[in-house]
């Protein structure tokens, strides 16, 4: 005879926990779990009445169509706009311009003549069309809702059936029947899981604006990806005017891809040739300055590394902007043990130019080469560019996307590339002089023939 599996019930939201506690792990909710089973056949089960498994070849793959949004960067962010009751969570931290965004998207979706609701859970709606008249003209169709009560947001949605809504933030909508103050882990999760089940419903796409602080840890984002569906980060230094919107999560398309907006006093604008704001700057003749196609998702870019030597303070610890600053430690150590060249004891200052933060290790070869450079101050061709991880060995390895990235290097008007070994010859633009190097020190004896000094320019 099959042993009986015993299960706790929450008799408030069903919720199901393994073993007996004093409050739901689910809702939040003291003294609701009671002793039950697993639904029979018939009521859920594997049954007669119940779901039955389906060949695969048989669903239709194509009934998510996305609705374009108007906003260029997020629709290609998106893979071509939000799909019907999906929900999207928008996270970054506080003051980067997520409510701008959001509200050029629904402005956007409004001047089509679909109706779309704000519901502003944090402002008040007399702030909401303050910030939204400096931005632009607000459409007649854009309605708004403020308020932190979920409930009300619910009745909104069912009584408007908007084509998109905003709620700004998650970490402020609660429900009054719920314990603990909104923002909480057990407020935001039932919330989030309201508007989820609603958005599914009814088929409207609902987007979450959610708060982090710099460790990515306040109670909300971090605990509710795994109910949404799209997890979109935005981010950028705020002392600069680029702002970078990521997918980190995409269950319509592939995650990874990556719009660039700059901030302006009239609201964001879509970049979709950022290479002029990251390079339009460029000083040319300077040592320790080298250019880096990097991969922001499926998306080529073109970043200046730049590297600065001075007099130690104490200790050889890199000071880094853009950059992980464990990951310049090591390159130091493998070009100092790897290569002739001298970094000594000096104080060693490596940064990303233009605000934007590299995390893959395509740039390694390009940091070397910068440290390389202001170490001998001698100046890297300013028609150059390389990318390539590198080993503790000083060995140069493959990186994806090579051919993005040099066909976006050869648009732009670079005619040189020092590449890892193992990249394809068909990824090599037609034209461009591609070296293929094999270990740090071959791509510096490369490099120094074409090096000139900067000294006499002193």
């Amino acid at each position: 005879m099959a042993r009986r599996i015993e299960i706790h019930v929450c008799t408030a939201c069903d919720g199901v926990a393994p073993q007996w506690v004093g409050r739901c792990p689910h809702c939040g909710q003291w003294n609701t779990l009671t002793t039950g089973s697993p639904r029979r056949p018939g009521a859920g089960g594997a049954g007669p009445g119940g779901p039955t498994a389906v060949s695969l070849r048989q669903v239709d793959g194509g009934e998510a169509q996305p609705m374009p949004t108007g906003v260029v960067e997020v629709d290609r962010v998106l893979g071509g706009g939000f799909v019907s009751g999906s929900v999207t969570l928008v996270f970054g931290p506080p003051g980067v311009g997520k409510s701008t965004l959001l509200f050029q998207v629904l402005a956007s979706v409004a001047a089509t003549g679909a109706d779309v609701l704000l519901a502003s859970a944090e402002e008040s709606l007399s702030q909401v069309s303050g910030r939204a008249t400096r931005i632009g003209a607000v459409p007649e169709n854009l309605l708004a809702l403020a308020g932190p009560d979920v409930v009300a947001i619910e009745a909104a949605i069912v009584r408007h059936h908007p084509a998109l809504v905003v709620v700004d933030s998650i970490q402020t909508v609660s429900d009054d029947e719920l314990p603990g103050s909104a923002g909480s882990l057990a407020q935001v999760r039932a919330c989030v899981d309201r508007l989820t089940r609603l958005a599914k419903s009814t088929g409207v796409p609902v987007v979450l604006v959610g708060h982090v602080t710099k460790d990515g840890d306040l109670a909300g984002p971090r605990a509710v990806e795994h109910l949404v569906d799209t997890v979109l980060s935005f981010d950028g230094d705020r002392h600069h005017s680029l702002r970078v919107l990521t997918a980190v999560k995409h269950r319509f398309g592939p995650a990874g891809e990556v719009g660039i907006f700059e901030m302006r006093d009239d609201g964001l604008r879509a970049v979709p040739d950022p290479g002029p704001m990251l390079l339009g700057d460029r000083m040319a003749g300077i040592a320790g300055s080298v250019v880096v196609p990097v991969l922001q998702g499926r998306r080529p870019l073109l970043v200046e590394v730049q590297a600065l030597l001075g007099p130690s303070a104490g200790g050889t610890r890199p000071r880094t902007l853009g950059i992980d600053a464990a990951r310049v430690t090591l390159l130091l150590a493998v070009l100092s043990r790897r290569t002739a060249v001298e970094v000594g004891v000096a104080e060693v200052f490596v940064a990303a130019v233009g605000g934007i933060s590299i995390t893959e290790p395509a740039v390694d070869l390009g940091v070397a080469l910068a440290v390389a450079s202001a170490a001998e101050d001698r100046v890297v061709p300013s028609e150059l560019v390389v990318f390539g991880e590198l080993g503790l060995a000083g060995e140069v390895r493959m990186v994806p996307g090579a051919d993005r990235r040099l066909a976006e290097a050869w648009r732009a008007g670079f005619t040189r590339a020092l590449v890892p070994p193992s990249t394809p010859a068909e990824a090599f633009p037609p034209g461009m002089d591609v070296v293929p190097v094999r270990t740090l020190a071959e791509a510096l004896a490369s490099t120094i023939p074409l090096w000139s000094t900067v000294a006499a320019s002193r």
